[in-house]
């Protein structure tokens, strides 16, 4: 793919393992210089991510990097991602955009969607959706609410004017998703008297991972995540190798005391939840890298983690509805209060997701960042006829 200009402002397609990668990685130091609240990403793992020979995703799907320069200087990127898996699920065909990062430049921003709705047409699509980097199993969505505090760890963070920037070339919000956050040293009474009532009534007990069985805990977790989440908006089963990734990057982070499985009377797997210490809290200190010092600091600093984030609660179809979320949560209430941690965020939840909504809230839990998912018809017209589009705004 060649690339194209659009006045002053030139989109290159970038190739892995190239220079070029390493500047559309590096672009958000330039970004967020001064931003309080960004963390920086480890680099390694962006670059991982971006390797098609090391990351499992690029074995069923395509991305394709684009660094828009101005005047040669870099100052905004973006992927296209065509996920054949999700097509596949979801029987609809529609393509992502993720990685997104511009600095104030409208062109900049308009040419980069372009080349990710031009090249997501070649492949036979028909709608853009995003950001999401790689898929809504990874980070997701659009900041709109809740810049002054960091993000949790595994959450997105971009400035508040990228949400001009893509409504104002013509994509539309489709979901939104919510970030909750509750304080508390104790678990609330509520939680307690609700847990107690549910484990008498189901006879479901809730144990901490196992980790010395890491490999057949993994196991289980798979099974429950692709049976459990089949019906839930946006999800795509993770294959075989994309688990094992995952497991792999999260091993060194994860808390046996906060992950933990659900089983019925007759032993039976039949729920799992995820919380992890929020490590962001150490890799804002660590500036995108571990070696040759990092290593050293961030084991020193998670010492400090004083918050967690809950990332997932699932149970299996004939289970729900019966409350077993409480079981789950007064674990993780347990767990960090354990070892004084006494917050945490739930992310994410779906705006209109009520029944996952309402045991949150009555737990005192609020809402304390939102989040965007935009959807545009790659049949329509694009930033040239975008009514409202001033590229010198």
């Amino acid at each position: 793919m060649r690339a194209r200009a659009a006045g002053p402002i030139e989109i290159l397609p970038i190739a892995p393992r190239s220079d070029g990668m390493e500047a559309f990685i590096r672009l958000p130091w330039s970004i967020y210089h001064g931003h309080r609240a960004w963390v920086p990403p480890l680099i390694r793992d962006v670059r991982l991510m971006m390797d098609p020979e090391r990351h499992p995703f690029h074995r069923h799907s395509e991305v394709q990097a684009f660094l828009a320069l101005r005047d040669g200087r870099p100052v905004g990127r973006l992927a296209a991602i065509h996920n054949r898996r999700h097509v596949a699920f979801h029987e609809e065909k529609v393509g992502f955009f993720g990685f997104y990062e511009c600095e104030r430049d409208e062109a900049a921003s308009a040419g980069l969607l372009d080349a990710a709705a031009e090249w997501l047409s070649e492949q036979g699509l028909e709608a853009m959706r995003g950001p999401t980097s790689f898929s809504t199993n990874e980070e997701a969505g659009l900041l709109v609410e809740g810049f002054d505090d960091p993000p949790a760890v595994m959450m997105a963070y971009n400035p508040p004017y990228y949400e001009r920037q893509l409504e104002a070339y013509g994509l539309s919000p489709s979901k939104t998703l919510l970030a909750y956050y509750v304080h508390a040293s104790e678990p609330p009474e509520y939680l307690v008297r609700v847990a107690a009532i549910v484990e008498r009534r189901t006879g479901v007990k809730v144990r901490q991972l196992r980790m010395r069985d890491f490999d057949a805990e993994l196991e289980i977790v798979r099974d429950i995540y692709n049976a459990a989440w089949r019906r839930n908006w946006g999800f795509v089963p993770m294959t075989e190798e994309e688990i094992r990734h995952m497991a792999r990057e999260l091993k060194p982070v994860v808390d046996p005391r906060l992950t933990l499985i659900g089983e019925d009377p007759d032993g039976r797997p039949v729920g799992f939840a995820l919380a992890l210490p929020d490590f962001n809290q150490v890799l804002r200190r660590l500036n995108g890298r571990l070696f040759p010092f990092g290593l050293l600091k961030a084991l020193w600093l998670r010492r400090r983690i004083d918050s967690l984030r809950v990332l997932t609660l699932g149970v299996l179809e004939e289970y729900r509805g019966k409350g077993l979320d409480a079981l789950f949560y007064l674990g993780i209430f347990r767990g960090g209060n354990s070892q004084g941690i006494n917050q945490g965020e739930f992310s994410w939840v779906l705006e209109d997701n009520v029944m996952m909504r309402r045991p949150l809230e009555r737990m005192g839990a609020r809402v304390h960042k939102r989040y965007r998912i935009y959807d545009v018809s790659l049949r329509a017209s694009r930033s040239e006829s975008t009514p409202g589009f001033d590229p010198r705004r």
